[in-house]
């Protein structure tokens, strides 16, 4: 139900005097949502700055990087991370602070290929929260969606606020959709670990990312710990492709125990400000593919191996080509390096049993490019002797 004008404007009202300092920040429409909480009078409680980096110079110079898409719950999250962090240096150590994040693509001059859709985040003390929002197209003009995005800017700042009010969802019509997503600070690995998440991406900073770009190659392992093979073959890897890569961590294992959050942490350190990170509930290239779709695969000859021996498919030979099949459908390939395995053999693609059916899942990384006589385990055993 839309709030008549007067509990409108007892809702804004409630905002301002929540005890809450906040910074906004609104990109590609939804603006008067900042004229709607200045218009009832007592703004000044509530309001630190608002900020509307609409040029993509100006957004990427708010965020400090350049987003891959502006209009997306990322970009919406980046942005209320981005509006706190400003308004902590504005008041205060220990006040209760929100920042608030709004995108949207809506009607334009030009026609739209996209959908016309928002995306809200805010980041206060408790966590995040983002929402999102697919417009039916022709439903409403310019002047009409951007009444509808300013509105629900406001609903989305009353819930970080601890502001009783309805969901943003109900300024939409039923054939329009809507979702919102809550986590917890600092609790996206812990979401991860519970089963609530599959997929998280960690970023050079330590951001945490629920639906960021794929990269076009990763490079999975267990990394415990990490050492200077693994990023010599990243980079070789990227070389070879010419694309760019991320390593990938899985947190639950085939045949080991799932990993604890303490170990995660320990884990994920290691690649700060060097790599970004996709954390997964996806310990088998099957489940791994479901999830990175057209991706390039960067492993060792030792996993290719394991790939096709039916061992490992329960002695099940139409599984393990059920497998590989369901991988090449998806646009999965596999970039294979060199290895020495457990016994000391020297393992090459060349060596392995590849059915000729999907040999062309396959390529193999030079010797001369990149050999690994060195693994984690290895590691780990010398550091205990």
């Amino acid at each position: 139900m839309i709030p008549t004008d007067t509990e409108w404007r007892d809702l804004i009202s409630a905002i301002h005097m929540s005890d809450r300092k906040v910074g906004i920040a609104i990109t590609g429409g939804g603006s008067g949502a900042i004229g709607e909480l200045l218009r009832v009078p007592g703004g000044s409680r509530l309001l630190l700055e608002a900020q509307i980096p609409y040029d993509t110079q100006a957004l990427a110079g708010f965020l400090g990087f350049a987003p891959v898409q502006a209009s997306s719950a990322d970009t919406a999250i980046a942005m209320a991370r981005s509006a706190r962090a400003r308004a902590a240096r504005l008041v205060p150590v220990g006040t209760d602070l929100v920042g608030l994040g709004a995108t949207a693509a809506l009607v334009s001059d030009r026609p739209r290929k996209g959908e016309h859709r928002f995306h809200m985040a805010y980041s206060n003390a408790a966590g995040v929260g983002h929402c999102t929002a697919l417009l039916a197209k022709g439903k409403r003009d310019r002047g009409g969606e951007e009444d509808l995005v300013s509105r629900a800017i406001v609903l989305w700042l009353a819930r970080a606020c601890g502001v009783e009010a309805p969901s943003p969802r109900s300024l939409l019509g039923a054939d329009e959709h809507y979702a919102e997503t809550m986590i917890a600070t600092g609790d996206a690995i812990d979401q991860i670990l519970a089963g609530g998440i599959d997929r998280v991406t960690v970023q050079p900073d330590g951001q945490m990312m629920l639906a960021a770009p794929r990269k076009p190659m990763l490079l999975p392992g267990s990394f415990n710990p990490m050492h200077a093979g693994h990023a010599l073959l990243a980079r070789i890897a990227e070389e070879i492709r010419q694309e760019p890569l991320a390593f990938e961590i899985s947190v639950t294992n085939v045949d080991k125990p799932p990993l604890v959050g303490e170990a995660v942490r320990q884990r994920l350190a290691q690649f700060f400000w060097k790599s970004p990170v996709e954390l997964t509930r996806a310990p088998t290239f099957l489940e791994k593919i479901s999830l990175f779709p057209r991706t390039t695969f960067v492993i060792g000859a030792d996993t290719a191996e394991r790939l096709v021996a039916v061992k490992y498919y329960g002695d099940d030979e139409m599984r393990m080509h059920a497998a590989l099949a369901e991988i090449g459908a998806f646009g999965g390939n596999f970039l294979v390096a060199v290895r020495i395995d457990a016994a000391g053999r020297m393992r090459r693609l060349h060596d392995i049993a590849v059915p000729s059916r999907y040999a062309d899942l396959f390529t193999e990384i030079p010797e001369q490019r990149f050999r690994l006589d060195t693994s984690s385990s290895q590691i780990r055993a010398h550091a205990r002797g």
